[in-house]
């Protein structure tokens, strides 16, 4: 039998602050009211204004400033990434990619190093050489792709990017089940033109061919 759980004052207080601040009351930027003040308009102690508060700032919404207060830094929770991918049409996964991937290309063609050129070169040498499973060659592709991004020398586009891996690579392998267009030499020739570019210090090239590619993706995809 289901029971019942009673939902935390200090949970209810947060998302009664996030509903206000949803509504409009504090904008962007704007100090709070203290704990004195809260308290008794939620209806609840200042301890539990102080953990909903935390709660928040957890969240992203709220910054707590020594000395100064307590300020709205954003007006809505972030919605867990995770869920977010995992409601996501393959299509909006590969123009998020094509975004992140264009910028890395033209990044890595500037920033890469002689050990970002060794490792582009073996992750290509390893799609070229991946075996017959579609698996295998869907992860060796990956591979080469994070290579690129790697040399960008960008976390936030790096974070970015893995986030996207586990969506991307069921569709991919669902798709080579059914079609081989993207595993032969045309399209192995397409990613040594890629490495060559960013090897050769074209940031324009590089970010055309990146984007070139994954919009063919797309297309296969869509």
């Amino acid at each position: 039998m289901a029971q019942v759980h009673r939902t935390p004052l200090a949970d209810q207080a947060a998302e009664a602050l996030l509903d206000r601040i949803r509504s409009g009351e504090w904008a962007l930027g704007q100090k709070l009211p203290g704990e004195t003040t809260l308290a008794p308009q939620l209806g609840v102690g200042r301890s539990t204004v102080r953990e909903a508060i935390r709660q928040l700032a957890g969240r992203g919404v709220l910054a707590t400033r020594q000395g100064s207060g307590v300020f709205v830094i954003a007006l809505d929770a972030p919605e867990d990434r995770d869920a977010v991918l995992r409601r996501a049409g393959i299509v909006s996964v590969i123009e998020a990619r094509i975004a992140i991937e264009s910028e890395a290309a033209s990044l890595a063609a500037h920033r890469r190093t002689a050990a970002d050129v060794r490792a582009l070169r073996a992750a290509l040498g390893a799609r070229e050489r991946s075996g017959r499973s579609i698996d295998d060659q869907v992860d060796a592709d990956t591979a080469f792709h994070r290579a690129i991004v790697v040399a960008a020398h960008n976390d936030i586009l790096l974070d970015l990017f893995d986030a996207l891996t586990p969506r991307l690579r069921r569709a991919m392998i669902e798709m080579l089940r059914i079609r081989t267009s993207h595993t032969g030499p045309t399209d192995h020739a397409t990613h040594v033109q890629l490495a060559q570019r960013v090897i050769d210090r074209e940031p324009e090239r590089a970010a055309s061919e990146s984007r070139s590619h994954l919009e063919s993706l797309k297309t296969a995809l869509a």
